[in-house]
């Protein structure tokens, strides 16, 4: 589905907003600001949530302040111009009529408009609704009459969702399903969402960011993940723990139970406390609940295990259940069954805990632990958009489904899978989007051929099966079961080496840089290292256009913390047409992590071909250098240099930590040396000089000129300086003293 596009405003920005009821002054001075995605607002009962939502609504008269929506002030508005807007309204309650049927509740409200939520859609996404369709509002659950409620809002296709309490009342499966369906809006991105929400933990998964409500105010706004792992944040600000639905997730024994805990050691560590958020019935006016009373309301829960250490014996019940964490075996069941079930009982008889995962798009019922129906749910149009009568969209929807699924998935052992090249391409980009580290093994036809598309900026290991994945004789047997035991060793050793780092103390355990290097920067990136080396752990990325997406999958998974951006050139390659381009997405892992960003123009004077009579014909008469037989570099002009400083400039912008851009005014690359071949004062002055224009300088963005060469060692001295001033010392690894 197509992304809808954005203003350059945020969506929904609320100033300085004032509410009265009588002399009661309900929300005072509220600032709120969704950029975009899902927000989550949390506070306890009385602090002005729903007062915040009927004000955005225009349901509740506001005193001052503003409201503004899409960059329209909303102040003042009725409700229905509002709605008319493009903002739909889930209200606390549900507020269904009792004597229209689902259907009638449907069609009503979707009327003419032709947006991406139809009835049918909606009955595809919710099928409890699709069965309940000629039933009354009365005649409903109360998760049904959520569902009715969230779809009466969907149908008017708004740009934003305001939803007051979603999961109020909701049995736990039902709570499942609405923040799933919350989590999939965010990804579409056609529809923003402004979620309140009782429930921690919904309120943490659906959103990256969460405002806590204090008294009418807007206390502060904090990462989703910080505060789900912070239970004194929730009880100081919200008074609450866990939810008691919530599963608790102890930490996973090693497979052979050398964690060194006698069996009521690990009983005693699954012990968890409930904590009642009110133990006495709250008013407006009620004072936070002090945490000791919390404490000694809390009731405690104790999961009794069966006492033994064999995982493999483990009995893996729901997906998101805690603790369920195993090898995935994945592929088309229903024409590689019989060679995926083999794989799984190899790693079964192993005792490592595995999934089946069926991705059939036939829509035949295969016994998998997780089968084709539930991963073809997530695709944004849900099992629709999967099981169609052309065999490509087939294809390409369960693709799509399985890498959304792996999104979500959260935390496996490693995957397997068996294919063609068919079932390759599905699991593929699921196996992409785990972290590097964790085991991959793709067992398929089309491993001895160019795997880039496939592999990509990942870890995935490649076996090819020799014979065709097509029954089992005695070629296939030993390839698939040579994967299923090297993905077996790759687990085991991970364990074992987790429980060894576990006995490491976190001061042991230095920082990860990552830095990108060409060989016309590499004595830059040699004196940056030396310099680094003994207090941080240095990864350095070789700037081929895979190398920058590899460093930034990194940052992504959050394995590397800082970084040192020197050598850019693979944004030459991506405008002019190189053989080593980067992608449209290059910085936007520092983007996203809000991280420090220390970059610079290094080898920005070149595009890479490969050999001389493989450059195109329209570069025939500019200025080229033979790097060696097989690389044919050219130097870029004033021209591209322009555009590239736009480029750079233009995603900068966009980088929300603090940036040190640096500019090395006596050459970017060892062929730019005055006496070199690249050397061309007017060419990099352009560049310098957009940039410039482009960047919005300020105290936390900053481009800085040096005199130096980018190979210089002052200019190394400096970005070491400058590095060190916004990340501080680093950590020193074991058994290594400092120079």
């Amino acid at each position: 589905m197509a992304e809808r596009p954005r203003s350059s405003e945020s969506i929904l920005e609320v100033r300085g907003l004032n509410v009265y009821y009588g002399s009661s002054h309900a929300l005072q001075g509220v600032d709120l600001t969704l950029q975009g995605g899902v927000l989550s607002v949390v506070g306890r009962n009385g602090m002005g949530k729903t007062t915040l939502c009927k004000a955005i609504m225009g349901l509740v008269p506001s005193s001052s302040g503003s409201i503004r929506f899409d960059g329209q002030e909303l102040r003042g508005k009725a409700p229905a111009d509002i709605a008319r807007l493009g903002i739909g309204y889930v209200p606390q309650g549900r507020r269904l009529w009792r004597s229209l049927t689902v259907d009638e509740h449907l069609r009503l409200v979707a009327g003419s408009n032709k947006g991406a939520w139809s009835v049918d859609r909606i009955y595809a996404t919710f099928p409890r609704l699709a069965e309940r369709k000629q039933n009354g509002g009365g005649q409903l659950s109360g998760g049904e009459q959520q569902m009715l409620a969230i779809s009466r809002a969907l149908l008017l296709n708004p740009k934003l969702l305001v939803m007051d309490e979603p999961t109020e009342g909701l049995a736990p499966v039902i709570v499942n399903q609405v923040a799933e369906m919350l989590v999939r809006l965010g990804e579409e991105g056609d529809i923003d969402v402004l979620v309140i929400e009782q429930n921690i933990g919904v309120a943490t998964t659906v959103a990256d960011k969460v405002a806590i409500m204090v008294n009418g105010r807007i206390n502060r706004v904090t990462d989703a993940a910080q505060l789900a792992g912070d239970r004194e944040l929730q009880q100081r600000l919200l008074g609450v723990g866990r939810h008691g639905e919530e599963a608790h997730e102890p930490e996973a024994a090693p497979a052979e139970g050398g964690d060194g805990k006698t069996a009521e050691q690990r009983t005693a560590s699954t012990v968890t406390k409930i904590y009642v958020s009110n133990p006495k019935p709250p008013t407006r006016w009620s004072q936070p609940v002090p945490v000791r009373v919390l404490e000694q309301s809390a009731r405690p829960m104790t999961q009794v295990g069966s006492g033994s250490t064999d995982v493999g014996s483990a009995e893996l019940r729901h997906l998101n259940a805690g603790g369920d964490v195993a090898i995935l075996v994945a592929g088309t069941l229903d024409t590689k069954g019989e060679e995926l079930r083999y794989i799984r009982d190899i790693i079964k008889a192993a005792g490592l805990p595995v999934r089946l995962v069926d991705l059939s798009t036939s829509g035949k019922h295969s016994g998998a632990d997780i089968p084709a129906h539930q991963i073809a749910a997530f695709h944004p149009r849900g099992a629709s958009g999967v099981f169609t009568s052309d065999r490509g969209t087939s294809v390409a929807g369960m693709t799509l489904a399985f890498e959304r699924w792996m999104q979500r998935r959260g935390a496996v052992l490693g995957i397997i899978s068996a294919a063609g090249s068919g079932g390759t391409a599905i699991v593929a980009p699921a196996m992409r989007a785990l972290k590097v580290g964790i085991p991959k093994v793709m067992i398929s036809t089309v491993a001895s051929g160019d795997v880039r598309k496939y592999v990509g900026a990942s870890d995935i290991f490649m076996l090819h099966s020799v014979a065709d994945v097509q029954g089992l004789n005695s070629i296939t047997r030993d390839i698939l079961a040579n994967g299923a035991n090297a993905l077996t060793g790759m687990v085991k050793a991970q364990q074992a080496s987790r429980a060894e780092t576990r006995r490491t103390t976190a001061a042991e355990t230095p920082r990860t840089v990552g830095l990108t290097m060409f060989g016309v920067t590499t004595p830059c990136i040699q004196q940056i290292t030396a310099a680094l080396g003994d207090d941080y752990e240095c990864l350095v990325f070789h700037a081929t256009g895979i190398g920058g997406q590899s460093m930034e999958k990194l940052i992504d998974g959050g394995q590397i913390s800082a970084v040192i951006d020197i050598t850019t050139t693979e944004i030459c390659d991506m405008l002019v047409g190189g053989i080593f381009p980067a992608t449209e997405d290059r910085f936007g892992a520092v983007i996203r992590r809000q991280m420090p960003y220390i970059g610079s123009v290094g080898a920005l004077d070149m595009v890479n071909f490969g050999a001389p009579e493989t450059v195109p014909e329209k570069f025939k008469n500019r200025l080229f250098y033979q790097h060696n037989p097989q690389v044919t570099l050219m130097r870029t002009t004033r021209a591209e240099n322009i555009e590239m400083g736009r480029w750079i400039g233009g995603r900068l912008n966009e980088m929300e930590g603090p940036v040190r851009f640096f500019l090395p005014e006596g050459g970017v690359s060892a062929l730019d040396r005055p006496g070199q071949p690249f050397h061309d004062l007017d060419a990099d002055r352009a560049l310098f000089r957009t940039l410039e224009e482009t960047v919005r300088a300020t105290s936390n963005r900053q481009l800085i000129r040096v005199p130096h060469h980018i190979n210089d060692q002052a200019f190394s001295d400096e970005i070491v300086r400058t590095f060190r001033a916004l990340h501080g010392g680093g950590r020193q690894r074991p058994g290594r003293a400092r120079r």
